[in-house]
């Protein structure tokens, strides 16, 4: 049922036609509609949270489509340019939500009595900060703490989990260990090394011990 989006052409630019297969977006925001909200019809707070925010991902790929375009001539030159409607690649796309967790809106719950019984809606915690609209993210739990374990959420906490002393990103000893630093041992392990291939047809390694810094949360 799937097949190349006509509906948004329009006539052509200049040094361009349309070609290829646009990209039927607007039919996989339907289809994602009826598959990822089917199970979010319950009138609780969680499921408010869950429509709203699929849709706020629908959005961002309908807001970020562009025109993707292939030249063609003789020896690669541009003489003829086809272009077609494509979705933002899959990075950009995470890499804009990831902001807009960042930023996302809290939320508190509220109830109402309607005839079909108690429904929970979702209303912005603070009224002086700038209301969320349909293509931001809204939560109204904080995540819990990974730091430290937790048999409720299932977390083991971070002590002794091994770490990364020259990154600054997530496996990094800084935001790993949560502030707790970390400890340093050395560690030999024994590889394979100086391998040399035989005719035919072998491979004979040396065994090396290398000695490596191994940095684990405290």
């Amino acid at each position: 049922m799937c097949g190349c989006d006509s509906h948004h052409k329009g006539p052509p630019g200049e040094g361009w036609k349309w070609g290829g297969c646009s990209e039927d977006a607007e039919f996989g925001v339907l289809v994602s509609r009826e598959f990822a909200d089917a199970r979010e019809n319950r009138p609780d707070a969680r499921s408010a949270m869950n429509r709203h925010n699929n849709e706020a991902g629908r959005m961002t790929i309908l807001e970020n489509m562009h025109l993707r375009c292939k030249c063609h001539g003789l020896s690669g030159s541009c003489e003829v340019k086809t272009c077609w409607w494509a979705q933002p690649d899959f990075r950009l796309l995470g890499d804009y939500l990831k902001d807009k967790y960042d930023s996302a809106s809290e939320m508190v719950v509220e109830k109402h009595r309607e005839s079909r019984g108690w429904v929970e809606t979702l209303r912005a915690k603070y009224a002086f900060f700038k209301h969320p609209t349909e293509r931001d993210l809204v939560y109204y739990e904080g995540s819990p703490n990974f730091c430290e374990p937790n048999p409720e959420t299932g977390s083991f906490g971070t002590r002794d989990r091994a770490c990364n002393v020259s990154s600054h990103g997530i496996e990094g000893c800084d935001l790993l260990c949560c502030g707790r630093g970390h400890n340093t041992r050395t560690e030999k392990r024994k590889e394979k090394c100086h391998c040399i291939f035989h005719w035919c047809c072998y491979v004979s390694c040396q065994e090396c011990v290398r000695v490596y810094d191994v940095h684990t949360c405290k």
